[in-house]
C-alpha cells in the first residue's frame, strides 16, 4: 500500500506540474504552500520565492474582493488582476475551493491567464474612444462653426449698427493709434482717405485744428489723453462753418484693462439753432404777452408761473400776489368747453369760456384759447399751460338777455301755435256742418231745381274741401313750428316708397304726367317715414299745382357717401328771382300766381320738415320755364335715438 501510495503521489505531482492552468494551494492567511510549474511561469517568480509570498503580493485586486462572503461558498469563480515579478499586469480568471481537513483551513486555486481577453477589450475600447472622440470632434467643430457663424453674424450686426447709426464713433489708444471707426465720423469731419489710410491719429491732427473754431478744446479732448483714465465726459465742439457737435468720451476696457478712449460725435446744430429760436420766441412771446390786451396766463398744475399786466387790470391782483404761491383755483369759478370747427391752425388748442372772480367778487366772463407748451418755455422744462382769454362779460349778459327774449319769442310762437290749434278746431265744426247740410241738399234737390242749384253746391262742396286742405296745413304748421312733430327714423327702401307715392298721386291727379328716376334699384336708408312722404307729397302738390294741364312732373333720387338728394322738377309757371329767397316763408304767395288758390304754407311746412330731419332744400326757377327744388336730407345712423323735436 505504501508503494502504491508513493506511486499515486508521483502521478499526482507529475499531471500536476505539466498543467497548462497555474494550480496552487494557499493556507489559512493567503499563504502560498504550493505551486505549479504554471504559476512560476505566470507570475515569473522562481517555487521558492512564491512559497515566501501571500496571495495578496499577486492579486492586485485582492481588496476588492468579498472574501468574507466568498468563502460561504464551496467554489467560486472570478476575475481578476495579477502582477508579474517584471511588473507586467494581466487578467486572470481562478477558481478557488475552499477546504477544510483535519481542523486546517486551506483553498485550492486554478487559475488561467487571459491577457488576450484584455488586449480584445483594450482594442476594443481604443476603437470605441477612438470613435466617441471623433464624434465629441466632430460636436466640438460643429459647435465651434456654429459660434463662428453666431459670431460673424453678431459683428456684422454690430458693423451694420456703428454704420448705420447717426453718431461718429471713433476709438483710439494711448499710443495715439486709431483702433476703429465708423464711417459717419470720417463723413461728419469730412476726412480724405488718403490722410486716414495711416490710421496715426497725429497726422490728422492739423487737419481738425483747422476746422475748429477753438483748437485748443478739441486737443485737451484728443490729444491730450490722460493716462488710464476711467472718467466719462462730454463736451460741445463749434467748428468754424458753424456746425456743432457733441462730443461724449468714455475709456475703452479691454480685459479688465483700459486701453484707449472710446468717443462719440453727433451733430447737434439744428438743435442748436432751435434752442436759440426758441429763446428769440420766447422773448417775442414775453414782448407780446406784455402789451396785448388778452389776459395771458402760464400755470404748471394750480400754480401759476406767470400773468401779464392785462391779468392784473381784469383780477384786481398783483403780478406779485399771483405769482407767490396762488392757486388758479382761487379765482376760477366755472369752465365751459365749446367744440370750434376743426382746422390745421386750432389743432393744438381747446377752446373754453372761464367764469372768474375777482379780487373784489366780481364775476367775469373770459373767452380762452387753452394750449399746452410741453415744456418749450423756460420753466425748469415741465409742461406749462398757456391761458390766453378776452373779456366777454359784456357779450355773455347780453346772451342772457337774449336766451330770455327767446324763450319769451318760444313762448309766444307756443301760444300762437295754440291759438291756431283752436281757430281751426273751431272752424272745423261749422265746417262740417256746412258739408253735411250741402249733401243733404244734393240728395234731395228735385230735378226741376237741379240744373240750376247742382251747380253752386258743386262750388261750395270744392270751397269746403279748400278750406279743409287750408285748416289741416295751417294745423300742421302750427306744430312743426312748435316742434311738437316726433323725430322718428326708421329703415326704409327708399327707391319702393318713392314708386308708391307716385303712383297714389299719379291716380288722384290725370292731368299732368309724374316720372319718377333714380341711379339705383334698391336703396335702403334710415328716415322718418312720416315727414318724408310729407315732404314729397308737399312738393309734388305745389309743382301740379302750378303746372300747366299735360305737364311734366319729374321726381329724381340720388345720393352720395352723406346725404340723400331729392329733385323735383316742373315745367310751371316759376318764380320771380327777386322772390326766391321768400317763397319758403309762411304765408308768402309769388306775385304771379293769378287766381290759383292756396295759403302760402305748402313750402314753408316742407321747409319745417326738412329742418327737422337735418337737412337743406334749395329752389332754381325761372319764370315760365319750371321750377326745380333741391332736397338734401343725410344718411341716419341705426343707433339713433328717437326723441321729440
Amino acid at each position: 500500500m505504501a508503494l502504491q501510495s508513493e506511486l499515486e503521489f508521483k502521478l499526482a505531482h507529475f499531471l500536476i506540474n505539466n498543467s497548462v492552468d497555474a494550480a496552487f494551494c494557499l493556507g489559512s492567511n493567503w499563504q502560498f504552500i504550493y505551486v505549479n510549474d504554471a504559476t512560476c511561469k505566470m507570475t515569473e517568480y522562481s517555487r521558492q520565492e512564491l512559497l515566501s509570498m501571500t496571495l495578496q503580493d499577486i492579486d492586485l485586486d485582492f481588496s476588492l474582493h468579498n472574501w468574507s462572503e466568498k468563502k460561504l461558498q464551496n467554489t467560486v469563480t472570478l476575475k481578476t488582476r495579477y502582477r508579474a515579478k517584471g511588473g507586467r499586469i494581466f487578467l486572470v480568471e481562478i477558481s478557488i475551493s475552499f477546504l477544510e481537513e483535519q481542523g486546517r483551513k486551506f483553498s485550492c486555486a486554478f487559475v488561467r491567464d487571459k491577457s488576450h481577453e484584455v488586449i480584445e477589450l483594450s482594442v476594443q475600447k481604443w476603437i470605441n474612444e477612438l470613435r466617441d472622440a471623433n464624434e465629441n470632434l466632430q460636436q466640438k467643430i460643429f459647435e465651434l462653426k456654429q459660434r463662428e457663424r453666431k459670431l460673424e453674424t453678431s459683428l456684422s450686426l454690430l458693423n451694420s449698427t456703428l454704420e448705420a447709426t447717426a453718431i461718429g464713433i471713433v476709438t483710439i489708444n494711448f499710443e495715439g493709434d486709431i483702433i476703429s471707426v465708423n464711417q459717419k465720423f470720417l463723413d461728419m469731419w469730412q476726412i480724405p482717405k488718403s490722410l486716414f489710410r495711416s490710421k496715426r491719429c497725429p497726422q490728422c491732427k492739423a487737419f481738425f485744428e483747422n476746422k475748429i473754431k477753438h483748437p485748443e478744446t478739441f486737443n485737451r479732448l484728443i490729444w491730450e489723453i490722460s493716462s488710464q483714465s476711467d472718467i466719462e465726459s462730454y463736451d460741445v465742439i463749434e467748428l468754424k462753418d458753424g456746425k456743432i457737435f457733441a462730443n461724449y468720451s468714455q475709456p475703452h476696457w479691454l480685459e479688465g484693462k483700459i486701453t484707449g478712449r472710446v468717443w462719440s460725435v453727433w451733430d447737434i446744430t439744428e438743435s442748436k439753432q432751435a434752442e436759440a429760436a426758441l429763446r428769440i420766441n420766447e422773448a417775442r412771446f414775453r414782448t407780446l404777452a406784455e402789451i396785448t390786451d388778452a389776459s395771458t396766463f402760464l400755470i404748471q398744475g394750480t400754480r401759476i408761473c406767470y400773468v401779464n399786466p392785462a391779468v392784473e387790470i381784469l383780477t384786481g391782483y398783483t403780478k406779485s400776489e399771483l405769482l407767490n404761491g396762488f392757486d388758479i383755483r382761487q379765482i376760477i369759478k366755472s369752465k365751459k368747453h365749446r367744440q370750434l370747427v376743426k382746422s390745421r391752425e386750432v389743432n393744438n388748442f381747446e377752446y373754453q369760456e372761464i367764469s372768474i372772480l375777482t379780487k373784489n367778487g366780481t364775476e367775469r366772463w373770459l373767452a380762452c384759447a387753452i394750449a399746452r407748451l410741453d415744456g418749450k418755455l423756460d420753466f425748469q422744462g415741465q409742461e406749462v399751460e398757456m391761458i390766453a382769454g378776452i373779456d366777454i362779460t359784456d357779450y355773455k349778459n347780453a346772451e342772457s338777455e337774449l336766451n330770455k327774449a327767446l324763450e319769451q319769442a318760444k313762448q309766444l310762437s307756443d301760444l300762437r301755435a295754440r291759438f291756431l290749434s283752436m281757430v281751426c278746431h273751431q272752424l272745423r265744426n261749422p265746417l262740417n256742418v256746412v258739408s253735411f247740410s250741402n249733401n243733404l241738399l244734393k240728395r234731395y234737390v228735385d230735378q226741376q231745381t237741379a240744373q240750376t242749384i247742382q251747380p253752386l253746391l258743386e262750388q261750395i262742396q270744392l270751397s269746403i274741401e279748400q278750406l279743409s286742405q287750408m285748416l289741416d296745413e295751417i294745423l300742421f304748421y302750427a306744430k312743426a313750428e312748435a316742434t311738437k312733430l316726433k323725430f322718428e327714423p326708421e329703415s326704409l327702401e327708399l327707391v319702393k316708397l318713392c314708386n308708391n307715392l307716385v303712383a297714389q298721386m299719379q291716380m288722384s291727379n290725370l292731368s299732368n304726367t309724374i316720372n319718377f328716376t333714380c341711379q339705383n334699384r334698391h336703396l335702403q336708408v334710415y328716415m322718418d317715414k312720416k315727414i318724408l312722404e310729407a315732404i314729397l307729397k308737399n312738393l309734388l302738390d305745389n309743382a301740379i299745382k302750378y303746372s300747366p294741364s299735360g305737364g311734366i312732373i319729374n321726381l329724381t333720387l340720388s345720393h352720395n357717401r352723406e346725404e340723400i338728394i331729392f329733385q323735383v322738377i316742373d315745367q310751371g309757371i316759376g318764380i320771380p328771382s327777386v322772390e326766391q329767397e321768400r317763397v319758403l316763408e309762411p304765408f308768402y304767395r309769388g306775385s304771379n300766381i293769378d287766381s290759383i288758390p292756396g295759403t302760402g304754407l305748402g313750402l314753408a311746412i316742407v321747409k319745417s320738415l326738412v329742418d327737422l330731419h337735418g337737412g337743406q332744400i334749395t329752389v332754381e326757377s325761372e319764370v315760365g320755364l319750371g321750377t326745380t327744388f333741391n332736397v338734401m336730407l343725410p344718411f341716419i345712423k341705426q343707433n339713433y335715438q328717437s326723441s321729440e323735436l
